[in-house]
């Protein structure tokens, strides 16, 4: 089993954490392989927090609840021999490569606002330390002061652990990242932006020559850890059991969608991120609901929502009425009933995608 390095008593914070030492031989594994890393020591470890980083062959990286086809160019992906996996955190889509610094925080449970709060908070401060101007931006950004973004992070609940895992630029393949991405529109201009590219920055350029990814990934621990632990091959065979399931081609892909979804609603919301629902109606009663997008869930929310509008009537009112005797944030995080109610209200007024405000009143 795993063998213990630790010279402290982990604190109340979440920082300094454990560092894991991966065997030098699963350096340059596939996606699923270090997501199965995170459920693992989620699963198994003693309490504590625990940081890993990692690496990565060109590949996108789904969230949980996005649709590949609308999200990523598969044949594009296909021909430049990129890997395509989904993990079972929530956000967006992103493209990794020999360039990009993954990081893997797995921590006690706790609240998701203070969690991304100090996760951010340190990690920027490693950034800074070593020369770079970042600071935290938006939900789960850290960007270049006034530039684009180096470090986007997406949060995953297990039972009585959270795991946050981040993707730092330090270089990429701009050509194949804005090739493999395609966000919706609304997302891009949300931000003021017009492309992929023209979002992001490079660590590169803001640090010093010497300061290259292994440095980068040296700093990261440093700053960040006190102590380490090492998994062992017998740790490696439990992983490889976790890994298969990201290969699936349900969870992959997801459930074959109806040629034909009569009832559906999209928004951009603020502080939650991009939200679609699909109501399927049979004799004016929904049947079933289906979520996508890039927002991150703090619950169930597939439970959520189909408890509050299966077996509805589907008319504007009712599905309103429904939606404020629920609190659609208690699974969806940023999402309010307000927004809610208004998201819904599209599909009755003819206006299927809109960008909401945060915290939007509905009279």
């Amino acid at each position: 089993m795993t063998t213990h390095n630790n010279t402290h008593t982990m604190p109340e914070h979440i920082f300094p954490a454990t560092h894991v030492v991966l065997p030098s031989e699963y350096e340059g594994e596939r996606a699923a392989f270090y997501l199965a890393v995170e459920e693992y020591i989620a699963s198994y470890l003693p309490e504590g927090s625990y940081l890993f980083t990692w690496q990565l062959a060109p590949t996108v990286v789904m969230g949980r609840n996005q649709d590949a086809e609308a999200e990523i160019d598969l044949a594009f992906c296909k021909a430049e021999g990129i890997d395509v996996i989904r993990r079972k955190s929530g956000g967006g889509s992103i493209f990794a490569d020999h360039g990009n610094i993954m990081t893997s925080l797995v921590t006690r449970e706790g609240a998701v606002e203070e969690l991304f709060g100090e996760y951010a908070k340190n990690m920027a401060g490693c950034l800074k330390g070593l020369g770079a101007e970042v600071e935290v931006s938006g939900r789960n950004d850290i960007c270049m002061k006034g530039g684009g973004k180096i470090c986007g992070n997406a949060f995953y609940h297990m039972a009585r652990r959270n795991i946050v895992h981040g993707t730092m630029l330090y270089d990429t393949d701009a050509r194949r990242m804005q090739g493999a991405l395609t966000p919706e529109r609304a997302k891009l201009l949300s931000k003021g932006v017009k492309s992929v590219e023209s979002r992001i920055a490079l660590l590169k350029d803001a640090l010093p020559e010497s300061t290259g990814v292994r440095e980068l990934r040296q700093s990261i621990s440093e700053h960040l850890c006190k102590g380490s632990i090492s998994l062992t091959e017998e740790d490696i065979s439990r992983i490889r059991e976790i890994e298969s399931g990201y290969y699936a081609p349900t969870f992959l892909w997801g459930k074959a969608r109806k040629t034909e979804v009569p009832h559906r609603c999209q928004a951009r919301i603020e502080g939650c991120g991009t939200i679609a629902m699909e109501f399927e109606v049979k004799d004016g009663m929904v049947v079933s609901v289906a979520l996508s997008g890039d927002y991150f869930e703090l619950g169930d929310a597939h439970a959520l929502f189909s408890n509050a509008f299966v077996g509805c009537t589907f008319t504007k009112e009712n599905l309103t009425k429904h939606a404020r005797e629920h609190s659609p944030n208690r699974a969806v995080r940023g999402l309010e009933t307000a927004e809610l109610c208004s998201l819904i209200g599209t599909m009755f007024s003819g206006n299927e995608t809109q960008h909401i405000p945060s915290s939007l009143t509905i009279h």
